[in-house]
């Protein structure tokens, strides 16, 4: 059965990837008829409204999903689409009580053009009672304007379609993680959307563990336990994880209530981990530093040194307050280090998820990287 799929017209390029991960989360069958990075609408094939509301239920890139009624390039068309396609699924929510809305993407309608549009529908004879709040059935007019079309004198969408609501996602979230309300962040805390949509393409979990190597304030590690996952976090720099005056990574988890889905933090970098090797890792999530916002350093020395340092009696590194040196870090080596980690740490069929920029700071665009033992899903 065809259904349409309502996306928020952001984070394009995000939104096909996440539908995706979360069918292949679910065991959903899914097939993609049509989709434009330049629409919100996308038509796919599922099963049956209850794979297409568990496809829908944590997606964070989409609004709602409907299943299709009909569709047109204009009102006359879709009419006739309409009766073609659902005539036959009409008795059986006959007594139902049943809504009309208009959803017009870069488009607006007066009060009169809306009302004018929902009783041409009137053909479908439902014998329910019209009801505003709560209805039994919801059916949404979907219009495509084209961008700018009414300012340049146009008067007709691109494209119709007629839905009946089936389920709606989780976007509410997104206000619940935003970072102004967040208790502990810093410059470099990743956005609570882009974090949510990272965990969603990752296949955050209930009974799954995540990492995260480069965690700073925790923003993917909240975002996975939100999402069922148990989750750990190590950074180079302890006092991102420790923070100050009870604003650190553990209390953010505190304050929505995650604490149980964080695993622990630790201090070390890829090159120095205290992890014992093995595939363990349901999941790694990261938005590495790259050299803009935060310097490339890994732990050691400048100069190759053996042996402890002594700075009286006591190995300088056992003393209170020390800070371990750090030396500088190659963005490529970086992210080798990383694929490596992931190709020897995660399960089978286990994902990464990492960040990363198109171009350097002399604006020469950078390869997507690949290792032979890990398949590339989506860029």
């Amino acid at each position: 059965m065809e259904y349409l799929l309502r996306f928020i017209q952001t984070h394009e390029t995000f939104r096909l990837p996440e539908i995706q991960a979360l069918a292949d989360l679910e065991g959903i069958p899914m097939e993609v008829v049509s989709y434009s990075l330049d629409s919100p609408f996308c038509t796919l094939k599922l099963p049956d409204d209850d794979a297409a509301r568990r496809l829908l239920s944590r997606s964070i890139t989409a609004k709602a999903i409907y299943a299709l009624w009909g569709s047109g390039a204009n009102y006359p068309a879709l009419h006739a689409s309409v009766v073609e396609t659902s005539t036959p699924w009409w008795p059986q929510f006959q007594g139902q009580t049943f809504k009309f809305t208009i959803d017009s993407f870069q488009g607006s309608r007066t009060h009169a053009d809306i009302c004018e549009l929902i009783n041409s529908f009137a053909y479908m004879s439902f014998t329910g009672p019209v009801a505003l709040k709560n209805p039994d059935l919801r059916f949404c007019v979907l219009e495509d304007w084209a961008f700018d079309a009414q300012a340049h004198g146009s008067s007709t969408p691109q494209h119709l379609y007629l839905g009946r609501l089936v389920g709606t996602s989780q976007r509410e979230i997104v206000g619940k993680y935003d970072l102004k309300k967040r208790r502990y962040i810093s410059t470099t805390s990743m956005d609570a959307e882009l974090a949510l949509i990272t965990a969603n393409i990752a296949l955050a979990r209930p009974g799954a563990i995540f990492y995260d190597p480069f965690v700073g304030t925790g923003s993917f590690p909240v975002a996975c336990a939100h999402f069922g996952a148990l989750a750990f976090g190590s950074d180079i720099d302890g006092r991102a994880i420790r923070g100050k005056g009870g604003r650190n990574l553990r209390a953010n988890f505190a304050q929505y209530d995650l604490a149980p889905g964080f695993g622990d933090s630790f201090v070390a970098d890829l090159t120095n981990s205290p992890l014992r090797p093995g595939r363990y890792l349901d999941g790694i999530v990261c938005d590495p530093p790259y050299g803009v916002r935060e310097g490339l350093k890994v732990l050691g020395h400048r100069e190759k040194r053996v042996g402890p340092v002594y700075d009286g009696p006591d190995a300088h590194h056992l003393q209170p307050g020390y800070v371990p040196p750090k030396r500088p870090y190659s963005f490529s080596a970086m992210v080798g280090d990383l694929l490596a980690f992931a190709a020897a740490s995660l399960v089978e069929d286990g994902r990464l998820a990492f960040w990363m920029p198109t171009a350097n700071e002399e604006e020469v665009r950078l390869e997507v990287p690949g290792h032979p033992e890990l398949e590339l899903l989506s860029v």
